[in-house]
């Protein structure tokens, strides 16, 4: 279909909120396999459809070469425990930040048929879709992590000092 461009830090769209998918149709079809085309590979973990300035609740994943599309994803459960990395991500290049995320869940998603999967995840795939519906909840990996790294990230973001105002 088309490798559309990946919207970068600055962009509005990245901190709206996906509204669900209502029906999967053709429509979404395409947008799973524009974000499929968008994947960077090797490099890129997952894609948020308003990554590509589509609005709508809909990621895709790769594990083991294979683009797996997750449409109105949602956590079931989550483990208590916690694990803390750095955490890059394709909309903000070259930022590099410590976050804290789940160590296991359960995801809930439509496949393209319409038919509603659960996949336990843990380690980094649960990493991976715990980044992809902040994306889809209009969030960044900057407000999951500590004042002084999120200074250091808009630094690297916007090219220089960054002002209080910009925190």
């Amino acid at each position: 279909m088309a490798v559309l461009p990946i919207r970068v830090f600055g962009d509005p769209v990245l901190r709206e909120k996906c509204p669900e998918v209502e029906k999967v149709d053709r429509d979404v079809e395409k947008l799973v396999q524009d974000l499929a085309d968008s994947l960077p590979k090797p490099g890129g973990a997952g894609l948020s459809a308003n990554q590509i300035g589509i609005l709508k609740r809909v990621f895709v994943f790769e594990r083991e070469g294979e683009v797996i599309p997750c449409i109105n994803p949602r956590i079931l459960s989550l483990s208590e425990e916690l694990e803390e990395e750095m955490e890059g991500c394709l909309s903000l290049p070259g930022a590099m930040v410590p976050v804290s995320r789940h160590a296991k869940l359960i995801l809930e998603y439509l496949d393209l048929e319409g038919r509603k999967r659960t996949v336990e995840a843990e380690g980094w795939l649960a990493r991976v879709f715990q980044h992809e519906i902040d994306h889809l909840d209009g969030k960044l990996i900057l407000d999951r992590t500590d004042r002084e790294s999120r200074v250091q990230a808009l630094q690297i973001l916007q090219g220089g000092p960054v002002g209080a105002e910009e925190l």
